[in-house]
């Protein structure tokens, strides 16, 4: 009788172990503040992209592109990198910056992306019949792009026994398409320190 009572109290803990070691599933959430930051693993995250934005924005912003040039200098994002060992989103990387200087009013930006799509719309209107030429958007109006924005992302990871420092280093370049000259250019540096610990139940 005895036995028959243990081997039913040994049966009900590892039914509770297993049941506490399942799988679980996230059920109950609430929005995260994203001004603060949030250092949940090791990789490159939302908190390191908004700093290296901020700062090529501050600086395109202060540059002499912008104090020597009566009009917002038109610019083609372009060949923008990651030579990092992890995979960056780079165009979100863009897209935040593009956005940032936009809103400034102190740039304006051309979309390579969207060349075929307007080429397309232009003809149509002009060539289908189907538009009132007095509303057509004429060929030959576009406003040429004045720089490219170039850029890429490179890392060094360090492990030495337990600590690992992950290094990321951003630069980006504003280039004359007229002159090939490199009329700006900045960089951002982050280091972040881990210390590998043991994860208890």
């Amino acid at each position: 009788m005895q036995i028959k009572i243990l081997n039913s109290v040994i049966y009900c803990l590892i039914f509770l172990a297993l049941g506490g070691c399942g799988s679980r599933q996230f059920t109950q959430g609430k929005y995260d503040d994203l001004s603060e930051d949030r250092l949940l693993d090791d990789k490159f995250n939302e908190s390191d992209m908004r700093q290296i934005a901020e700062t090529m924005v501050k600086s395109l912003t202060e540059s002499r592109v912008v104090t020597e040039n009566k009009k917002a200098p038109v610019v083609l994002v372009t060949l923008v990198k990651n030579r990092a060992s992890e995979h960056i989103d780079m165009k979100s990387m863009t897209d935040k910056i593009r956005t940032a200087l936009i809103k400034s009013g102190k740039f304006r930006f051309t979309e390579k992306e969207a060349r075929e799509e307007l080429s397309g719309e232009t003809q149509y209107q002009n060539e289908s019949g189907y538009v009132d030429a007095a509303t057509a958007r004429k060929k030959g109006k576009q406003i040429g792009a004045e720089y490219f924005l170039t850029g890429e992302v490179a890392d060094r990871v360090q492990e030495v026994g337990s600590k690992k420092y992950v290094y990321y280093k951003a630069t980006f370049n504003l280039i004359n398409i007229e002159s090939g000259i490199i009329d700006w250019t900045d960089e951002k540096e982050i280091r972040k320190y881990y210390q590998k610990r043991s994860v208890g139940f």
